[in-house]
């Protein structure tokens, strides 16, 4: 199957992209791999007419705002992030008239329909960079509110305001899984992300995006061994790496179902021009939501 994969994607000019959180095998097809922004800029540079974004549904629309000239397919068209569909445009208008002279922060797992509405976009690298150089220090920040309680106390002369919203599959890593995880590796570096509960990234050894955490394993010298606070392929990927090192997960339950949706065989029907979704946007629509990821790009 991959080198099926491998000898279509050639010979049609597409070019694959795979989340971090993707399964190896499908890590082992694609042409560029990592968290969702970076993918989109690799797409937008590349040669290739065709996008395959291996991921879910907001990342597919991210490439397609970057790259409005390529086609774009999502590899499974359930793939979706329930994180990015848990605020609407309207509640944000709603909170924008409820709150004057606050700029609205969109995280980067937003719907291409939300960032219409938000003034600049973030990721979780450049949030805090990002945050202390817009012009404003009221900000209302959406929807992650655990990631936005992370950046508050890395700049904390700003006034947040915050939704009730969050990642579902970090939000099931606990204080309880931390201190088991503590017992059972006593010599490991303990890894999160700062989706993860706020007591949950207080007791964390370092704290970064899904890029960072690996590069941080990856050449860190006071440690051997890793527990992982993030989606658990991350494990899989980071011990084939690096086989001297030791990787366990904080907690058995954080599986992305979303990002598991997608199968070696989705790639394989999208490549034969027979699977996935494509991914269409109005101009218009395309162009306001633009607005919010060229603002992050010039202010970090």
């Amino acid at each position: 199957m991959q080198a099926e994969i491998m000898r279509l994607k050639k010979e049609k000019g597409v070019c694959i992209l795979a989340h971090a959180y993707q399964s190896h095998d499908i890590w082992e097809v694609a042409d560029y791999i990592g968290d969702s922004f970076g993918l989109s800029q690799k797409a937008a540079q590349a040669d290739a007419s065709t996008i395959l974004m291996c991921g879910v549904r907001f990342m597919a629309e991210t490439v397609k705002i970057l790259a409005p000239h390529k086609r774009v397919i999502l590899s499974n068209s359930v793939a979706g992030c329930p994180m990015a569909e848990q605020i609407t445009p309207e509640q944000v208008r709603k909170l924008k008239a409820e709150n004057k002279g606050y700029k609205v922060v969109a995280y980067i797992n937003t719907t291409a329909d939300l960032k219409t509405e938000c003034d600049v976009c973030v990721t979780s690298s450049s949030a805090v960079k990002v945050i202390k150089a817009v012009d404003s220090d009221k900000i209302i920040f959406i929807p992650d509110c655990n990631l936005g309680s992370w950046v508050k106390t890395q700049v904390p002369d700003k006034d947040f305001k915050f939704i009730a919203g969050g990642c579902p599959t970090h939000l099931r890593m606990t204080v309880g899984d931390v201190h088991e995880a503590r017992r059972n590796h006593p010599q490991a570096a303990f890894l999160v992300h700062p989706e993860c509960r706020p007591e949950v990234t207080a007791l964390a050894d370092y704290v970064g995006s899904t890029t960072e955490i690996m590069k941080f394993a990856a050449t860190d010298t006071a440690h051997s061994e890793f527990i992982i606070g993030t989606e658990n392929s991350i494990v899989q990927h980071l011990q084939l790496q690096m086989p001297n090192r030791r990787f366990f997960p904080l907690s058995k339950n954080c599986v992305c179902i979303n990002m598991k949706a997608t199968t070696l065989g989705d790639v394989l029907e999208c490549v034969r021009g027979i699977g996935g979704e494509e991914i269409t946007m109005d101009e218009q629509m395309r162009l306001k939501a633009k607005h919010c990821i060229d603002e992050m790009l010039r202010l970090g």
